[in-house]
This record gives structure tokens, sequence and C-alpha cells, in this order.
């Protein structure tokens, strides 16, 4: 009988390996995958740090036990090693100076959410917007780049974001409205500040309906960095656009509640959608990228995961900050999952990363980004 029960456990290990290798494999092919066609594929791609640490535990297992079967999780970690790289950061001994290096750049992004100010009628607590001025300011970076960011003249009149930002030693701007209202008194976007003179601008509005936030923009401002012409660009691309109720609907899932088919129905419509819009927005960020002459580094809010097309497909040959001098996960996003890096730093080869750092603070719902960059010289 015993050993009819270890037979029968084998077995199921055995069945239980190759689906989790196959799902993982599956879910290695979304940076070849077309999001808006295979959106059920990319899917997989939110669960690819899960399966991850499966497949590993099944080769661990196996050599335990010294099987043969060692070879099948072996194999899918080494075919899946380019989306394990894009994942996690290797460089633990790592650390980052307060100091900015000699000859370097420090660039800051982040998604601001509003600068705290959506909905804070309806938080009862103060403001975390000086918090946030106070933490840009500490930081002295040369350009800031922000994602969701807001001028307002209705919600807190005296929260002049522009004059604020402007006082903390950034003379130089270029800040774009997405959506809110057309008589100027709700603004919403991406924009950019810069301690150096801005030579040049760039707009490309994406296209989809504004009711989605689908007419997002990739902006570019063009400055001068050791005497070279260089440009930096940022970005916003499709949210999920998940509002309290799709929260409440994961926990639902989670918790494996009656209502669970309706709340995983919900869920996935949106993620769809947002699949949909990011894998064209991602071709239009591609080609921008491609046709600059100088040399650029593109950073802002991807709202997705580094094993996606987005991040592979705008990523191309340049350099994923966080992969080059950052260690873990490098989780950028405050809810659902400990594992979504969805805001990146993304230099051009002509540039060697020399530090990055991940900020954990509860101010927006997105966590901020400092890295330091040195253009080498032309020769």
């Amino acid at each position: 009988m015993a050993r009819l029960v270890r037979v029968v456990s084998r077995r199921i290990c055995i069945v239980s390996n190759i689906f989790v290798v196959v799902l993982f494999l599956l879910a290695c092919c979304n940076p070849f995958l077309y999001p808006e066609k295979w959106w059920f594929i990319s899917l997989l791609g939110l669960m690819f740090p899960i399966l991850l640490f499966i497949v590993i535990a099944f080769l661990l297992c196996w050599l335990i036990f010294r099987s043969r079967w060692a070879f099948l999780s072996l194999s899918a970690l080494i075919l899946g090693y380019s989306n394990i790289r894009a994942l996690i950061g290797f460089h633990f001994v790592t650390h980052f100076t307060d100091a900015k290096p000699a000859n370097s750049i420090r660039l800051l992004t982040w998604n601001v959410a509003w600068f705290d100010e959506q909905d804070n009628n309806k938080k009862d607590r103060e403001s975390y917007r000086q918090h946030m001025l106070d933490f840009i300011k500490e930081q002295n970076a040369d350009v800031l780049c922000f994602q969701e960011y807001l001028e307002s003249a209705t919600l807190r009149k005296k929260a002049n974001n522009l004059r604020d930002i402007t006082r903390l030693g950034y003379p130089y701007h270029y800040k774009v409205q997405d959506y809110g209202k057309t008589d100027g008194t709700l603004s919403i976007g991406v924009a950019i500040f810069s301690k150096f003179p801005i030579m040049d601008s760039l707009r490309i509005r994406y296209p989809g309906p504004e009711t989605l936030r689908a007419a997002e923009s990739l902006i570019g401002i063009d400055i001068a960095i050791q005497g070279q012409r260089a440009r930096i660009y940022t970005t916003h691309l499709q949210s999920v656009l998940l509002r309290k109720d799709d929260y409440r609907y994961l926990q639902i899932i989670k918790n494996a509640e009656d209502s669970m088919l309706m709340a995983s129905r919900s869920i996935v419509r949106k993620l769809r959608k947002g699949y949909s819009f990011r894998g064209e927005q991602a071709d239009i960020v591609r080609k921008e990228l491609d046709s600059c002459p100088y040399p650029k580094v593109i950073c802002g809010d991807f709202n997705d995961v580094p094993n996606s097309y987005t991040y592979f497909h705008v990523k191309g040959n340049r350099q994923d900050a966080f992969r080059e001098k950052s260690s873990g996960i490098g989780r950028t996003f405050s809810h659902i999952s400990p594992t979504l890096r969805i805001d990146y730093v993304m230099a051009d080869q002509q540039f060697e990363v020399v530090q990055y750092k991940r900020f954990f603070l509860p101010y927006s719902d997105h966590f901020p980004i400092v890295s330091d960059l040195r253009l080498k010289s032309r020769e």
C-alpha cells in the first residue's frame, strides 16, 4: 500500500510539474506576442513571479530526490532566462549614495497621483502634497518626470504645483494636459521639469477614447548634458483603471466567495482592454525612440510588468536602470501584489547607469524612482 501511495504521489508531482512548466513557458512568450490578440497569454505575465517560484521549488525537490525530472524545470529556467533577468535585479551589494556622482545627471520619475489631491475631501487626514514637495527638494534631481501631474484652480486653490516646483529650483518645464476640464480649471497629464534650459520639446498623443484615459501622451525635452544634446522622454501608458469596487472584487477572488465568477469577469475585462491599448502605445513609443538621433532616456509609468510585450518592445537594446544597479523584484506599485514593477528608467547605451533607487513612500500609489546617469563622451 505504501509503495502504491509513493507511485501515485510521484505521478501527481510529475503531471503538476509539467503543467506548471507549460504555463511558465507560455508566460515567457509574452515579449513576442501582440497583447491585443494574445491577451490571455499576457494575463499569465502577472503570475510569472509565482510560476517562477514554483518551477524553482520543483527543481529543488527533484534534486533532493536525485530524479531526472529536475532537467524539466532546469530547461524551463534556461529557456526563460531573459524573462527572469528582466524581473530580478542581482546587484545586492550595490549601495545608493545621496551625493550625486561627478559628471552625472540625476533623474527622478514618479507617478504623483494628482499630488494627493484626488478625492482629498474624502480623506480623514492632512494632504501628503507638502511631504511630496519636500521629498522632491531633498533629492535635488536635475530632471523631474511626473505622470498624473495635476494643475487645478478648484480642488485646492493654494496648491499651485507649477509655482511651487519652479521655486524648488526648476525654472524650465514642459507639461501637457491629457484630460481634465476645457476651461483650464483642472488639468491632468505628464510633465517634465528641468534645471537645464530646454532646447526643444515634443508631444505625441496616443489614439484612443479620453473617457478611458487612453489618449495620453509621450513627451520629450532636449537638453545639453556635458556639452552633448540628449533627449529625456516620459509617458504614462494605458492604466487598467481599477476602482474601489475592483479592489473589493480582488479581495472576493482571494477569499473565493460566491460571487467570485462575476468579480473575475470584471477584472479580466479591464485587464484585456488595458493590454490592447498598451500594445498600440508601445509600438508608437518604440517608433519614436528609434527615430530620435540623440542619446535618450525614457522613463515613466508603463503600467505593465517586466516580462510583458510593452516592456521588451519599449526597452529594445536600452538599459533598464533597475537591472543595471538594483536587486530583488523592485516593486513600484503599492497595491494588489508585491511583485508589480511597472515604473521604469531606460537609457541608451551612450549612457552609463551609475545609481538607482526606489523609495518606499506612502504619498502615492506608486513609489518614486531616482537614477543617476552619466553620458559617455563621443570618443
